[in-house]
C-alpha cells in the first residue's frame, strides 16, 4: 500500500473527526483539504463517507450510557424515551427531505472551494450576531425540548446542506436563538448527528457501491480510526470549552479560514481545482 496515500487518509481522518462536531464545517474542510492533497477523486468521495462513521462511533461511545438508557426505555415504552426519540425523528426529517430534493443541485454548484469559503465567512457573521443578542434561556437540558423545538432545530440543521455552513454549527447557533442553553444546544446537535450521519452515510455508500473495493480497506481503516479518536477529543473539548466561553472564537477562525481560501484562489497562490 502506498504510504503517501495512507498519510493522506490519516490527515483527512483527523480533519473529519476534529471538525464534524465543531461549528466550523467538516464538509467544507474535507473539500478544501482533499483538494490540497489531491484526494478528491471518486475514491476520495467514498472515503469521506466512510470516515464519517468514525465520528458517529465516537458520539455513540461518549454517550453510550444515555443511548443505552433511551433504548432500554423504548423497550419498556417509557414516556421520556419516547419523547426523546420522537424529537430526534422530527429534527432529522427537514434535512432528509430537503437533501433528497435539492442534494444533487447543491453538490453540482456549491461543493467547490470558493462557495465553501464564502459560506465560512457568512456563517461567522451569523455567529457574531447570535452571540451579541441577549440569551433568554428556557431549555436547559435536552430532555426538556418540545416537538416544536425539535422541528426548529431540524430546520436550522437543514442549512448545513450548503457546504461550509456546518451541521453542528447551524444546530447549535439555532438552538441559542431558540432559547436553548449552550449545553442543551450542543448536546442535542451531538445526538442529532447519530441518525443524520448514519442515514446519510448509508445512502451515499449505496449510491457509490460500485466504487467500493477491498483494496481500499487499509486507507478506509486508517481514516476511520483517526476520525474516531480525533472526534472523541473534539467532543470532550467542546463541552469543556462552552462551559466557560462562547462561540466567538470559532467565528474568527471561520473568517480567517474563508479569507485565506479566497485570497489564495484569486491570487493564484493555490491552484484550487474549481474556482
Amino acid at each position: 500500500m502506498d504510504l503517501i496515500l495512507l498519510l493522506k487518509a490519516l490527515v483527512l481522518g483527523i480533519v473529519e473527526g476534529l471538525t464534524e462536531f465543531l461549528p466550523i464545517s467538516s464538509t467544507g474542510h474535507l473539500i478544501l483539504v482533499g483538494d490540497l492533497l489531491h484526494f478528491n477523486n471518486e475514491t476520495g468521495k467514498v472515503f469521506e463517507i466512510v470516515i464519517q462513521t468514525g465520528a458517529i462511533f465516537a458520539i455513540c461511545w461518549e454517550y453510550r450510557l444515555k443511548i443505552s438508557s433511551v433504548l432500554s426505555g423504548l423497550l419498556k415504552w417509557e414516556a421520556a424515551a419516547k419523547k426523546f426519540t420522537l424529537n430526534l425523528i422530527i429534527a432529522f426529517l427537514p434535512l432528509a427531505l430537503l437533501g433528497l430534493t435539492f442534494g444533487k443541485y447543491l453538490k453540482a454548484h456549491l461543493f467547490k472551494p470558493v462557495p465553501v469559503a464564502l459560506a465560512f465567512i457568512i456563517g461567522a457573521l451569523i455567529i457574531f450576531w447570535a452571540e451579541k443578542r441577549e440569551h433568554k434561556i428556557r431549555v436547559t437540558e435536552v430532555e426538556d425540548l418540545t416537538p416544536l423545538d425539535a422541528l426548529k432545530l431540524g430546520l436550522a440543521q437543514a442549512l448545513a446542506l450548503i457546504p461550509g455552513t456546518s451541521r453542528s454549527g447551524a444546530t447549535i447557533i439555532g438552538g441559542l436563538l431558540f432559547g436553548l442553553s449552550r449545553k442543551a444546544a450542543t448536546e442535542f446537535s451531538f445526538f442529532l448527528a447519530i441518525p443524520t450521519l448514519i442515514v446519510a452515510s448509508l445512502y451515499d455508500l449505496y449510491k457509490h457501491r460500485d466504487l467500493l473495493s477491498s483494496t481500499d480497506l487499509p486507507i478506509f481503516s486508517v481514516g476511520l480510526i483517526a476520525a474516531f479518536f480525533s472526534a472523541l477529543l473534539a467532543v470532550r473539548g467542546l463541552l469543556r470549552y462552552i462551559s466557560q466561553h462562547d462561540f466567538t472564537a470559532f467565528a474568527w477562525y471561520r473568517i480567517v479560514f474563508g479569507v485565506a481560501v479566497l485570497a489564495t484562489a484569486y491570487s493564484g497562490l493555490v491552484q484550487w481545482t474549481v474556482n
